[in-house]
C-alpha cells in the first residue's frame, strides 16, 4: 500500500543505507587498511532503489567478478605472510 512505501522510503532505506555505509567504514579505518565488502543480497543489483544503498558506501572498486574478488582475497593473504 501508499503509506508502507512511503515509509519505507522515508524510514527504512535511509536506515538499511546507514548500516551498510556503517559496515563497510568499520573495514575500512585508515589509508593503509585492505579489505572486502560482500553484499550478498540480489536487492542491491536489482531493485529499485539500489542506488540509494550503493551511494551510501564511502568510495571504493565494485565489481561482480568472483575471480578478481579472489585475487585481492589471496593478495591480501600474501601480503601478511
Amino acid at each position: 500500500d501508499r503509506a508502507g512505501a512511503a515509509a519505507f522510503r522515508t524510514i527504512d532505506l535511509p536506515r538499511a543505507a546507514s548500516l551498510l555505509a556503517q559496515g563497510a567504514g568499520r573495514l575500512i579505518r585508515s589509508t593503509t587498511d585492505r579489505g572486502a565488502v560482500a553484499v550478498l543480497d540480489s536487492r542491491l543489483a536489482t531493485a529499485g532503489y539500489r542506488w540509494e544503498l550503493i551511494s551510501a558506501l564511502p568510495p571504493m572498486r565494485r565489481t561482480k567478478d568472483r575471480a578478481e574478488v579472489e585475487r585481492f582475497l589471496e593478495g591480501l593473504v600474501a601480503a601478511d605472510a
